[in-house]
């Protein structure tokens, strides 16, 4: 399959919710000058690469790192949205296991939010539009929901995402040895 079916996934450049830890979905936060920088530094790397599509989560934060990287026409895809988080909203982790011990986005409810199961059912959709371009797919998108995108490109349930640490403007790109899907690189 080489680089016909592989899926490059770039993090959304730094906002100020994302440097204080704070949930962010539906919120469009603007990038903070450090993540517009570093989204401009991907150019190099990201442009050596012939994609067959380059996709991208509506929200600004994500746009804006595309258009830096050198893709200002990536296409839509409101499949790549964040995940909703509901009532925690702008809320940190911890601030939420104070009410809710131990939780978790990858395996407890998220009220007024997406289930696992949502947003499994989305990024499939995501998995099925790489798989069928005629080259690579480039995204950009966001820490949870790009986590998820990965457990369900090699084929595991979302909450496997919870093992992929992505940091905000890094390059991560998923394919294949032989049959299998794999990581060829990740929160690069």
């Amino acid at each position: 399959m080489g680089l016909v079916n592989e899926l490059w996934l770039v993090r959304h450049g730094q906002t100020e919710w994302s440097a204080q830890g704070r949930h962010t979905s539906t919120t469009d936060l603007p990038l903070l000058p450090e993540g517009e920088e570093v989204a401009r530094s991907l150019v190099p790397r990201l442009a050596s690469v012939s994609f067959e599509q380059v996709l991208t989560s509506p929200r600004e934060r994500a746009r804006r790192t595309a258009a830096l990287a050198g893709f200002p026409s990536a296409e839509i895809d409101d499949d790549l949205v964040e995940w909703d988080y509901g009532d925690y909203e702008g809320v940190t982790t911890a601030d939420i296991r104070s009410q809710a011990p131990g939780w978790t986005v990858w395996t407890d409810p998220v009220p007024g939010g997406e289930t696992a199961a949502d947003v499994s059912t989305r990024l499939d959709r995501v998995v099925s539009r790489a798989l069928a371009a005629d080259g690579p797919t480039l995204v950009f998108g966001h820490g949870h929901a790009l986590r998820a995108l990965a457990a369900r490109w090699l084929r595991q349930p979302v909450a496997f995402g919870q093992h992929l640490r992505l940091d905000t403007a890094t390059v991560s790109v998923l394919g294949w040895e032989h049959e299998a899907p794999v990581v060829l690189c990740w929160n690069s």
